[in-house]
Formats: C-alpha cells, structure tokens, sequence
C-alpha cells in the first residue's frame, strides 16, 4: 500500500500581503509558486514538519528565491541562466553582481514594466483533441479567459466517430471546430496550420488550462526577429497522486525553470556530438512559431508524435530550426497548468510512448542531417543511463509498480522496430 501523500499547490502574489503557511493533516507539504503582477518568479517545496512557518520567515525564502530571477530580468551580465549542457558562455559566466541589483530602484516594478511591452503581431491558438471533452471543455474555458484575446481559437477533431468535442465547441462561441478523420497528433496540428490565420500560430493540449498572459508573453517572445519558436513554463496544476508527483520531479520540477534562455547555434554546434538536447527547449502543450517557419522548414512530421510514434514531433521541429541557424526561446512568464497523468499504469504508459517517439526522432533526424550524435545518443548514451537507472534501482529494492525504468527501455526498442517498420519505409 503507497504510503504517498499529496502535495498542496499554493499561489503567492508577491504584490500583495505575504500569508503565513499552515500545515494541513491531509498534505505531505505546499509546493508554493511565488508571482508578481502575474509575472512566476520561482517555487518552494515546503515541507509539513516546516509548517506552520510566519510570513517574515517565507518573506525570506522568497527573496532568495526570486532573487536570481529578478536579475536575470533586469541586468545584462552576472545573473543569466547557463544554457543546459553548457558552461563556457561570456554573458551567462560573468560574476554575480549583487550590488548592481541592489542598487536598482523598485525592481519587482520595473519586472513588470519589462515584461509588458505591447505586441504587434497577430496569434491563432491550436488545441488538437480527441475523445476528452470534459478536459477540452476546461481548457477552452480558461481559453475564453485570457486578458487578450486572440485573433482565432480553433479546435481540431481527431475523433471522426464521436460528436461530444463537436458539442462542446458549439457551446463556446468564437471558438472554431475542425474535423480531422485521419490520426495522429501531428497530421491534427498540421490541419490547424492550414486552417490558421495568425502571424504567430500556438499550441496547448486539451489537458491544460492557461494563464490570462499565456498568449501575450508567446508573443513577446518573439522580438528576437531570428526566433522562429517559443516554448513557456509548465506548472502542475494538481499534485494529488504518486504519479502526478512523479511526473513533476521527473521533467525537472517545473519545466524548465523561471529564467528566460535562448537555444542558439551555440548550443546546436557544441552538443551535436552527443546528440542535441532539443527536448530541454520546452514542451508541446505551451508553444507558438512563427507562420513563415512552416514556409522555411515543413510542417510536422507526420511520422511522429501521439497516434504514430508517440512523441518528438515538436523537438524533432525544434531540431530543424537550429540546424538551420535559427533560434528557439523559452520564456518562463508564458504559463499553463497541465494536469499529469493520475495513476501509475498511465504514467508508465506515458513514459513508454516519450521514449519510443524520442527514439524514432533521434533516427529521423539522422536521416535528414547525418547528425551522428543522435545514434551516439540512441547506441551509447542512453544504454549507459538506463544501466545506471537500474543500478541504482536494484541497490534500493527494485520495485516495478513505482519505477518507470522498464517502460521507458521497451520505448526505446519499440522506437527502433517504430523506424525500421515505418519510418524508414515511408521516407
């Protein structure tokens, strides 16, 4: 029997009264996200036996917290955040410079009054479906709600034989209803592209809700005129089971973290001989690109992703954009909620599918580049990992209800018979 508590989400606005955090029998812990004027400057994960803890002690948790993000915000050199898997970058390298923040004047205002430049560009949002029209409804709900609303929202159906998305999207008006019959998630998202009218064209899954600034803060991220996508922060919206919090803890807490980063041809060029961390630029459910990418590099590819590999269809584009000299941008203050998978049987399945699609990505983008660092990673790499995760597995009491170990290396031998059995005849 799983001894597993849930964990309590608690959001702080830093604008206003900081409150004093009281334990609750029913919770292991608050997973606390600190914000200002909707802007997410960091987490804590605060344990009951902490609890109760006054505002004057959070207020000082908070502040170390936040600070590193505050200046990665405002100052150009000492606080930018490494790019993962590299360390020797002049910008990001210089020494912290405390007194240079302290020096600035009302600094979480000036936070806000950077992150709220206007846009000028025009967005169109995608929400691919099939056979969930509660958690469809949610969404679209929270859709509805955005603090400015975007030129389409437009749902696709990838479930030709069921009429409750159809339903639910009749009831929302100014949302747009597309019928895919074909599946699969890319050849879904491929169908919204056309059916789109914006210059920047986003993507969440039906199993999130977002923030009121979602669309704006994609939008903003993309002064950059080189930036061709833009990826934003993943916070769980519930962590009441064993697998919810496996799931968070997993892809590295809050994916991937509260300060701003710019995927360029440094980081291309400098892991390409060990295969290209692409899938650190962010995630499929909180996205946009610009129109013309699809001009410049294809669609999807409609060999991955749900519904044919699994997975790494959004990476496997990302990996197209760098490889051409492009940029990719991940900018935190772009926000959803995503429910995770409830229960371990689902989140094991979860992790079958990432690592089968990953795998048939790692090939695709051999074939299409002759990239050799993706079969070091599919051949060397990542045989090394899973034998260090079973390792270590078996020192603590191997235990397959609560590890995803087994799953993950089924992924990646399907991923293999995936791209001999398909990709590779269909290329």
């Amino acid at each position: 029997m799983s001894t597993f508590a849930p964990w309590k989400i608690v959001h702080i606005e830093l604008s206003e009264d900081i409150p004093e955090l009281t334990a609750e029998p029913k919770y292991q812990g608050i997973y606390a996200v600190f914000w200002w004027c909707g802007v997410p400057l960091g987490d804590l994960e605060i344990l009951a036996a902490q609890l109760p803890m006054p505002a004057t002690q959070l207020a000082n948790l908070i502040v170390q917290t936040i600070t590193p993000v505050v200046g990665d915000r405002l100052l150009d050199y000492g606080f930018k955040a490494p790019l993962p898997v590299i360390s020797q970058n002049p910008s990001r390298d210089t020494p912290v410079d405390f007194q240079a923040l302290m020096a600035l004047q009302q600094p979480l205002k000036q936070l806000h009054q950077s992150c709220s430049q206007p846009v000028s560009t025009s967005i169109s949002v995608i929400v691919c479906t099939r056979n969930r029209p509660e958690q469809l409804a949610r969404c679209l709900r929270s859709l509805q709600n955005l603090s400015q609303r975007p030129e389409q929202i437009l749902v696709v159906d990838n479930a030709p034989a069921d009429d409750a998305t159809r339903q639910v999207v009749a009831q929302m008006p100014g949302i747009q209803y597309v019928l895919e019959p074909h599946p699969g998630l890319s050849v879904a998202r491929n169908t919204g592209i056309r059916h789109s009218i914006g210059d920047i064209i986003a993507f969440t899954d039906d199993d999130t809700i977002v923030n009121p600034d979602w669309s704006i803060r994609l939008q903003q991220g993309f002064e950059n005129p080189k930036v061709q996508a833009v990826t934003g922060l993943m916070l769980p919206a519930v962590l009441e089971t064993e697998a919810q919090w496996i799931f968070h803890k997993s892809s590295g807490g809050p994916s991937w973290g509260y300060r701003a980063l710019t995927f360029d041809t440094q980081f291309f060029e400098k892991t390409k001989h060990q295969g290209v961390p692409v899938w650190l630029i962010g995630a499929g459910a909180n996205m946009a690109f610009r129109r013309k990418a699809f001009e410049i590099f294809g669609y999807f590819d409609e060999r991955l992703g749900a519904g044919a590999s699994g997975c790494s269809e959004d990476s496997e584009f990302w990996y197209r954009i760098l490889a051409e000299g492009w940029l990719c941008r991940y900018e935190p203050t772009s926000v959803i909620f995503h429910y995770h998978r409830s229960d371990l049987d689902n989140f094991k399945h979860q992790m079958y599918q990432y690592m089968r699609g990953h795998v048939t990505a790692l090939l695709v983008q051999f074939a299409n580049y002759k990239h050799w660092g993706n079969l070091y990673r599919l051949f060397i790499a990542l045989p090394k990992y899973y034998a260090r995760r079973l390792l270590q597995d078996m020192k603590r009491g191997f235990q397959p209800k609560h590890s995803s170990v087994l799953a993950e290396i089924a992924g990646c031998v399907s991923g293999v018979k995936f791209y001999i059995d398909h990709v590779k005849i269909l290329a």
